[in-house]
């Protein structure tokens, strides 16, 4: 049995284990099979091979485990052959076997090795061979057997003699005549990394790997994704993903780098664990002098360097410095590239190499390389490597102005997230540099307000807000007014990405207030552009509106094009024709205009947002799609993918695949955001979420709330309420339906106490599960109950009501709100119990027409359910076959399973008799007499055969009309009789 023990999972390798389980099916069926799995150390070798063996076991195959052991030049002869028949002679099923073969005896007594090129000890080898041989064959008889051999590179010779004979003989050799082999397979792992040119195992499986019986496995590094989720597992509490990600990108898809670094993250070092260190530089330590020195300088240089780079750094002449490099490429420790050049094998090696050199040592060689990149190469994409290698070197003038260069080479190239790294770094530099020594930079107050404008663009929102704030910090009371301003509205519209409202309302407020507006200045444009929009955000539209009529014309005055289309925008829902409107999109494309022609991408962005929402809103889902298309290609082009509005656009994209029954395309697409924001983002998984609940995936419920961990963000606590509040819909949990509502709709709602759009679906999904509640008290005679929801009901009805009636600028909103208001009405009829009402289900299939097929279904299965209230079967059943048309295109589990409910319980399908004697009554007659049996009133009979307690008792007189009997107990004991009903199945029923 596999002597490892694991406590940590193992994650991925589905497709190895696989593989090498087909193998062993292919080996107990009597085709002897080998493997050869091949991989660096710590890559999981051990690890599949322990599962694989655990799955063997479980199958019935005993599984044998034999080590080859690193004893330098001396060398055990037969050592991992040794150690597996010394747990055979362990084991009395095989006693029968050993004691025929004088092999076993033989290798377990330790005898000598007899190796050489004589005749006498060549003879001997061969019939030691044969006897393992023959063993094997045998054994295989009593059991199958998987043989694992471990750490083949550390083997010595004559177990690599022996492993070649028994695989070049294809053990256990197939019988003649065509006889099944032997149930025998066969796995050996070696070290990939460890095989330099002149290893020799290397010549070994060259040969071996042509054999046909043998393959050979090549265990790679595990995605990203794989190590997050083995990270995230050897953890009891979760880890910030910061933290997750950074070891993610260390282990490079090594396993025990991974785990190594997850137990280093409670100590308060840095850099590599010691412990992995140690296991790192093993193999360094093993290098000449000069291979070591070349590698040290090379591990300054970073993960890669160049040839010529690293010839003028470590000084040595051309002969030489390419012996070293020979030296270390064979030691699977650097790894020659294209254009020249060298990496490590892995970034751990380096930053373990690193970490060993002496702090004078690096110093000195960073000033190297700094000195060598500023004399070779004045680039400025070369900017941030000559900015490390000063700073590390001490020369922090140097190091400030290299990082200043770099921020500006991002800012060119669209790369936000790098600006930010090289503008706080130069915030970092900025107090210990003299201020004659610093570059042309003003003050650090505007350095740390480019820093903002970089987290921002780059998606890092909280982050902006706090470096806004630090800027505002730094602030003296003697500042200049125009800087003091702009660090307020910057500060204001931050907040507003983060919808703190009144904060930013006050923020744009000072910041108007600290500008005069004669003389016209851009600043004061910008600082009234921004007040708008906080104006709005907290319910301030008069004041909103005189703003932006006088900044527009300000801006026109002064031609500052782009706070000129930010004013537009903003006035598109401040002059009565909103973003939805044909006016109002007219306003819209001359802002997209004025900002393209400014070349001012976040204000084109927003003009592209809004274009896009407005179709949304007013239905015209298709035509929403081109803009949205238009507004994330623009940001791709300029380096904004994860700024504000593209994340907008990007969910408003999805959205409308989700809404339109594209739900395919809507995960496909889901997937594709999750490469570009946080997993736990609302742009990037909301509408996948929609779908994985709708399609029954357990864990959707979980996977939202997650989402409400961490900073507040509106859209994701959106999208989880929506996840949430619908998921105890489905279960049948109005108490918590109503929780996760009321917190939704509470953390949602703006300082001004506006409630978000949103209520009204909200309200409509916990309607749908107060409804069920209520038909269900109703049913058991419950007033109670029936009394207490009823109550709730209207009140919540009264706020979807005021929800659907006020949208964003004060009008009702669109046809989506319209919709979920009329699903909303709808449920209430069912509560209130005024008897079927189809109409008001036909209103809500039809609200959902301009183009929700999930919820356009989901309201036909509740029109089915009320027609079959009202007895128009037929019709029930052509909404019921709709509902199920569109479920399975879908792939809506949860809607198929609650329709093929309904159809089972309504008779929905044809009914043949159950025999002549019941065939004096309908279908309908035969489901009434099944529930008169059960001792239920006529209204009971209606509700659960979907029918009226009018026509329920129809039905029952007509069946004691046919029976000829007096009353409802008589016609059932009549039944009996007759055979029409069985004790079974009223049992049953």
């Amino acid at each position: 049995m596999p002597q490892t023990s694991f406590t940590s999972p193992l994650v991925g390798r589905e497709d190895e284990l696989a593989r090498l389980t087909g193998v062993l099916e292919r080996a107990r069926a009597g085709e002897a099979r080998a493997v050869l799995i091949a991989g660096d150390a710590g890559v999981g070798k051990t690890r599949t091979l322990d599962e694989v063996s655990g799955r063997a076991a479980a199958a019935g195959t005993t599984v044998l485990t034999g080590h080859c052991v690193d004893l330098g030049d001396v060398g055990l002869p037969y050592l991992p052959f040794t150690e597996i028949l010394g747990v055979l002679a362990a084991d009395e099923r095989f006693a029968a076997v050993l004691a025929a073969h004088p092999v076993a005896d033989r290798l377990l007594g330790g005898g000598p090795d007899e190796g050489g090129d004589g005749d006498p000890t060549t003879r001997s080898r061969l019939r030691l061979f044969e006897g393992v041989a023959a063993l094997l064959t045998e054994l295989t008889d009593v059991a199958p057997l998987l043989l694992v051999l471990e750490d083949l590179h550390w083997a010595d010779q004559s177990s690599r003699d022996l492993l070649r004979f028994l695989l070049s003989r294809g053990v256990p050799q197939r019988p003649a005549g065509g006889a099944p082999g032997g149930r025998l397979a066969v796995f050996a792992s070696y070290r990939a990394d460890d095989l330099h040119r002149r290893h020799p195992l290397r010549p070994l499986l060259a040969e071996l790997v042509r054999l046909p019986t043998v393959e050979r496995l090549e265990l790679r590094p595990l995605p990203d994704a794989d190590v997050a989720r083995l990270v995230r597992s050897l953890r009891d509490r979760p880890l910030p993903d910061t933290t997750v990600h950074r070891i993610v990108e260390r282990a490079e898809g090594n396993a025990f780098y991974a785990e190594e670094l997850v137990a280093a993250t409670d100590t308060p070092a840095k850099g590599v664990p010691s412990g992995l260190a140690d296991v790192l530089l093993i193999r360094f330590e093993q290098l000449s002098e000069t291979a070591q020195q070349v590698l040290r300088t090379a591990a300054v240089a970073g993960r890669r360097v160049g040839h010529d780079l690293l010839r003028d750094a470590v000084g040595l002449p051309e002969e030489p410095l390419e012996s070293a490099l020979r030296e270390a490429v064979e030691r699977q420790l650097l790894v020659s590239g294209d254009g020249g050049t060298y990496s490590f094998r892995h970034a751990l090696a380096r930053e373990a190499v690193y970490a060993d050199l002496l702090p004078g040592e690096r110093a000195r060689l960073h000033g190297a390389f700094a000195r060598l990149l500023a004399a070779r190469d004045r680039r400025s994409d070369s900017a941030a490597e000559r900015a490390h290698h000063y700073r590390e070197s001490h020369d922090l003038p140097e190091a400030l102005a290299a990082s200043l260069e770099a921020a500006d080479h991002a800012q060119r190239v669209g790369a936000p997230a790098e600006e930010l790294r090289h503008v706080e770094s130069a915030l970092d530099l900025w107090p210990a540099v003299d201020a004659a020594a610093r570059p042309g930079v003003p003050d650090a107050v505007t350095l740390t307000l480019r820093a903002s404008a970089a987290a921002a663009h780059a998606g890092e929102l909280h982050r902006a807000v706090s470096l806004t704030r630090s800027a505002l910090a730094g602030l003296g009371h003697d500042a200049d007014l125009e800087l003091a301003a702009r660090v307020r509205y910057t500060l204001a519209g931050n907040l507003l990405n983060v919808d703190n409202l009144s904060s930013a309302f006050a923020h744009s407020s000072e910041a108007l207030g600290l500008i005069p507006a004669e003389p016209p200045s851009s600043t004061w444009v910008w600082a009234a552009a921004t007040h708008v929009t906080a104006a709005r955000q907290v319910g301030e539209n008069e004041t909103a509106l005189r703003v932006a009529r006088r900044a527009l014309r300000v801006a026109e005055d002064l031609g500052v094009t782009d706070a000129r289309a930010d004013l537009l925008i903003s006035l598109a829902g401040l002059e009565g024709d909103n973003r939805s409107t044909p006016k109002g999109r007219e306003r819209l494309l001359e802002a997209r205009e004025l900002a393209r022609r400014s070349g001012n991408a976040p204000v084109e962005m927003r003009a592209l947002f809004n274009l896009a929402i407005g179709c949304f809103e007013s239905g015209d889902l298709e035509e929403c799609l081109p803009w949205a298309a238009e507004g994330l290609d623009r940001a791709r082009r300029s380096g904004l993918l994860s700024s504000p509005y593209p994340q907008e656009m990007r969910y408003l994209r999805l959205l409308v695949h989700y809404t339109l029954g594209h739900w395919d395309d809507c995960v496909r697409g889901t997937a594709d955001s999750a490469g570009v924001l946080p997993a736990a983002d609302g742009h990037a998984v909301g509408p996948g979420l929609y779908v994985a609940l709708a399609r029954g995936d357990a864990g959707a419920a979980e996977r939202a709330r997650a989402m409400l961990e961490g900073p507040f963000d509106w859209m994701g606590t959106m999208v989880a309420g929506v996840v949430l509040t619908d998921a105890a819909a489905l279960r049948g949990d109005p108490e918590d339906a109503v929780r996760w509502m009321r917190s939704t709709v509470e953390a949602l709602t703006d300082d001004a106490g506006t409630r978000p759009a949103v209520t009204v679906k909200l309200i409509a999904l916990v309607l749908s599960a107060v409804a069920d509640s209520v038909v269900e008290s109703r049913g058991a005679g419950d007033e109670t109950g029936v009394r207490r929801w009823k109550e709730t009901a209207a009140d919540l009805v009264e706020q979807a009501r005021s929800s659907a009636g006020h949208g964003e600028d004060g009008t009702p909103q669109g046809p989506e709100g319209q919709a979920w208001l009329a699903r909303a009405e709808a449920e209430l009829a069912r509560i209130t119990g005024t008897g079927p009402d189809p109409a008001s289900w036909e209103r809500a299939v039809a609200g959902f027409a301009y183009g929700d097929a999930y919820e356009r279904a989901r309201c036909r299965l509740r029109l089915a359910e009320a027609l079959l209230a009202a007895d128009r079967r037929e019709e029930a059943a052509a909404e019921a076959d709709t509902v199920r048309r569109e479920a399975d295109r879908l792939g809506a589990t949860l809607l198929r399973e609650r329709l093929d409910d309904l159809v089972r319980r309504g008779r929905l399908t044809d009914a043949a008799p159950t025999g002549g004697r019941a065939a004096v009554l309908t279908a309908r007659e035969q489901d009434v007499l099944r529930l008169l049996a059960l001792g239920r009133s006529n209204r009971r009979i209606g509700e659960e055969l979907f029918i009226s307690a009018k026509t329920a008792s129809v039905h029952v007189s007509n069946i004691l009309a046919k029976l000829r009997a007096a009353s409802r107990t008589e016609a059932v004991a009549v039944a009996y009789r007759q055979g029409l009903i069985t004790p079974e199945r009223t049992a049953s029923g």
